[in-house]
Order: structure tokens, then C-alpha cells, then sequence
């Protein structure tokens, strides 16, 4: 799912000093269940649920051989994914013959209630994405954003704790994305960095055919404050590279990121 923005996007942020939420948990299914498209199966997302939040993130191959999407997520078990280099075969792909257009998608889930302690809804919190896109081994972090309150519309699958497999609404205008995020708690994307590389100029020199380790967290933070509730960091390892023994847990390592209230249009 391409997400889409209307409005321009804002990035601000500035670091401060904070643990990471709770231990990850690796393959775990998410709540209430995987909501965008038909045919996405639950699992094997790297997930934190802490203070009544469930953050989830996976990797997943996009495209096989016969440039068909698969529900293979090859994880290793510690909140590494690996994929191989490449792009989709030509004729086939977001945009035919596109040459950044790699073969796995990150997906991503947001449950801001995910067992009915908050009460909060998406809007009520705010989040960032903090994606590393150098391929090199080390951590550079390139991109910010926030994947909810930074867009005026989106094509994220959008539901609550009730909602079935693939059974997320998508908001089509500004109107209907505001009244989505403000009444229910989970939202959800599948993303390829060919989809970010038009939004964000840092990561314009994406090659999928270049081998790297990818490292990509999202967090969840109390509204207008840098109060960090949740916090999922996976790395997408693309051929063979060197792994690092243990995932690197981005917000511990660098300390959490505060989040500068956004505003939106």
C-alpha cells in the first residue's frame, strides 16, 4: 500500500534521554490482526506492547520470482529480516520497470489500546518513524516522520480491536482520514522504501541492488511531550552482510527521540 501525502510533510525533532519501553518481543502476531489488503497473513512482527500500546514492525518479501507478493517474512527470530537484493523482474512492479523498487516492503502497526487500558485513539498520541537508510553496517539515521498526525490523508488500513483480516477502512479525503484516526485505535501499512524515496530526499540514493542493513524503528510518545509509551526497532538485512550479534535497539543506544508536536493543516 502506497501511503500518500496532501499536505506537506513536517519533520522536527530533538533527542533526549530515555530507555526503551520494554524488552521486544520477536514473532508475535498484532492486534486485532493484519487489516490491510486480502490475504496478509498475522505473525512475525518484532512488537513492544507497553502502557496499554502495541508497536509492530516486520519485514516482508513483496515480490518473488513470478512477481507475486508472498507472505514470507524470513525472520530470524531476534528482529532481523533478511531479503535478497534486487529489483522486481521488468514489467512488473509499482512502476514498471521502476530501478528502486526493492523486492521486500516493511510493514508497520499501530494499536493505541491494544488491550482497552488507554482509551486513547490514534490521533491521541503522537509517533515517529526513524529509519536508518544508509546500507552500511552502522546506524545513520536519514528520515523522520510521523506516520499518523504528519499526513492529511493516507491509505493506511484503519480500525479498532474488533476488525478482521484485511478489514481496515481507508480514508479517501481529508475529511474521512481526520474522522478515522480521531475514532479508532489501529492503523497499519505495508511500505517500500520506492514509496518514501518521492516524500523524502534523504533517501533518493536507495539502490535495492546494493547490499545492506537497513534499520528502522517506530515509537509512540504521549501527546505534545517526549514521553516515550512504546517502541519497535527491526533491522532489514538485504544480501549478505554482517550482522550484529543482537539487534540493535535504536532509542537505547542513541536515547529516545522527543517528538516536537506537529501541527497539522
Amino acid at each position: 500500500m502506497k501511503t500518500t501525502i496532501v499536505a506537506a510533510l513536517a519533520a522536527s525533532l530533538a533527542f533526549a534521554g530515555a530507555a526503551q519501553a520494554a524488552p521486544l518481543l520477536f514473532d508475535q502476531n498484532v492486534t486485532p490482526d493484519v487489516i490491510f489488503g486480502s490475504g496478509n497473513a498475522n505473525g512475525d512482527f518484532t512488537v513492544d506492547r507497553s502502557n496499554g500500546v502495541e508497536i509492530g514492525l516486520r519485514g516482508k518479501v513483496r515480490f518473488d520470482a513470478n512477481n507475486q507478493p508472498q507472505n514470507d517474512f524470513n525472520s530470524n527470530g531476534k528482529g532481523t529480516y533478511s531479503f535478497d537484493t534486487g529489483a522486481p523482474s521488468p514489467g512488473f512492479s509499482f512502476a514498471p520497470n521502476n530501478p528502486q523498487a526493492a523486492k521486500w516492503n516493511f510493514e508497520w502497526s499501530i494499536n493505541s489500546d491494544f488491550d482497552g487500558s488507554t482509551g486513547l485513539s490514534l490521533d491521541d498520541l503522537d509517533y515517529q518513524f526513524a529509519i536508518d537508510g544508509d546500507p552500511g553496517a552502522g546506524t545513520s539515521i536519514d528520515v523522520f516522520f510521523d506516520p499518523i498526525n504528519s499526513f492529511t490523508v493516507a491509505d493506511h488500513a484503519i480500525g479498532n480491536n474488533t476488525t478482521g483480516n484485511g478489514g481496515g477502512a481507508t480514508a479517501t479525503d481529508e475529511a474521512s482520514y481526520s474522522a478515522l484516526i480521531a475514532s479508532n485505535n489501529v492503523a497499519q501499512n505495508s511500505s517500500n522504501f520506492l514509496f518514501l524515496v518521492g516524500l523524502l530526499p534523504q533517501l533518493s540514493s536507495f539502490d535495492p541492488n546494493e547490499r545492506g542493513l537497513y534499520t528502522i524503528t517506530l515509537s509512540a510518545f504521549a501527546k505534545g511531550t517526549s514521553d516515550l509509551l512504546a517502541s519497535s526497532t527491526i533491522n532489514v538485512q538485504v544480501g549478505a552482510v554482517p550482522l550484529p550479534a543482537t539487534l540493535p535497539l535504536l532509542l537505547g543506544a542513541l536515547g529516545a527521540v522527543a517528538f516536537i508536536r506537529r501541527k497539522r493543516a
